[in-house]
């Protein structure tokens, strides 16, 4: 197999845009060129490599290409900056979870703004692994500890989450403390139907049935929430620890503290821009996240 660049960039146009009429657009061809660079390449390897739905996608020998794509494309990218310093700046792809994004992760993006150009995909932590294989990032902050395919990852360390509320609520609903028939009346706030955290809580404490709850798909505005009284939350220290120092939140349950444990996976080429990347996130993680031990 020998595939042509242009080849490539056609399929990973296609996966990444939805269709072969948003491919040619952006690779500014004619779509029956996309078509025919497509077969050309599927010819050539002899498997199907797009499914040709609404959107499109890859099959799993079509995410490998794509990945193989993007990799090119980010040696290029690099390769370009060396021979001409002042040219265009890779553009790397990656996933965060919500909660890292709103406390550490961007500190760290912000040091390398002058080299790298970032495309930050929000997801969850659980399911940025997914984005790795596909070939739609190049990293990602993952619970993930097993390397995915290509990948290498290291250890980032542990946000600890906390069962916090503000005083008026707490006062409203666990006047005699935390228990489970008070945990299963009172409003909880939840940050979508992904996020399992306040209910792993709850199933911990043996709280039977779904109580009440609000969904805040935004990490600040999910603090916000808490803050007003909408409910009690899983809000991890980074982001609750002045609120419980001001005595604007309270802590429900010593006890009920989480730690998720962060790992940060990345392609195993090796480009500057990528080896920027994850310098300056290792860099973070150390300053801010717990450490754990293996």
């Amino acid at each position: 197999m020998d595939p042509d660049l242009d080849q490539l960039r056609a399929l990973a146009a296609a996966v990444e845009h939805g269709s072969l009429d948003a491919a040619a657009r952006v690779l500014h061809v004619t779509p029956s060129a996309v078509s025919q660079r497509l077969r050309s390449l599927e010819a050539a390897t002899g498997q199907v490599l797009l499914v040709r739905s609404r959107p499109a996608r890859a099959t799993p020998a079509g995410e490998a290409l794509v990945r193989a794509a993007r990799q090119v494309d980010l040696l290029l990218a690099d390769a370009a900056r060396e021979v001409a310093p002042a040219g265009a700046r890779p553009v790397l792809p990656l996933a965060v979870n919500a909660d890292s994004l709103a406390t550490w992760v961007l500190p760290a993006l912000a040091s390398i703004a002058d080299d790298v150009l970032v495309d930050v995909r929000r997801e969850d932590q659980t399911r940025t692994g997914t984005l790795l294989r596909d070939g739609t990032v190049v990293a990602a902050v993952t619970t993930e500890a097993r390397p995915v395919a290509g990948c290498r990852v290291t250890p980032l360390g542990a946000m600890r989450y906390r069962p916090v509320a503000a005083p008026a609520l707490a006062a409203r609903w666990f006047p005699d403390g935390v228990s489970p028939p008070a945990l299963a009346d009172a409003p909880a706030v939840v940050f979508d139907r992904a996020d399992d955290l306040q209910h792993a809580y709850l199933r911990r404490r043996r709280v039977d049935g779904t109580p009440p709850a609000h969904y805040v798909p935004s990490s600040a505005d999910f603090l916000t929430a808490v803050l007003l009284g909408m409910g009690w939350g899983m809000l991890p220290d980074l982001q609750a620890g002045r609120h419980l120092g001001s005595g604007a939140l309270v802590e429900l349950d010593p006890a009920g503290a989480v730690d998720v444990r962060l790992h940060w996976q990345r392609w195993a080429l090796r480009t500057p821009a990528l080896d920027a990347l994850t310098d300056a996130v290792l860099a973070a993680a150390r300053r801010e996240l717990r450490p754990v031990r293996p």
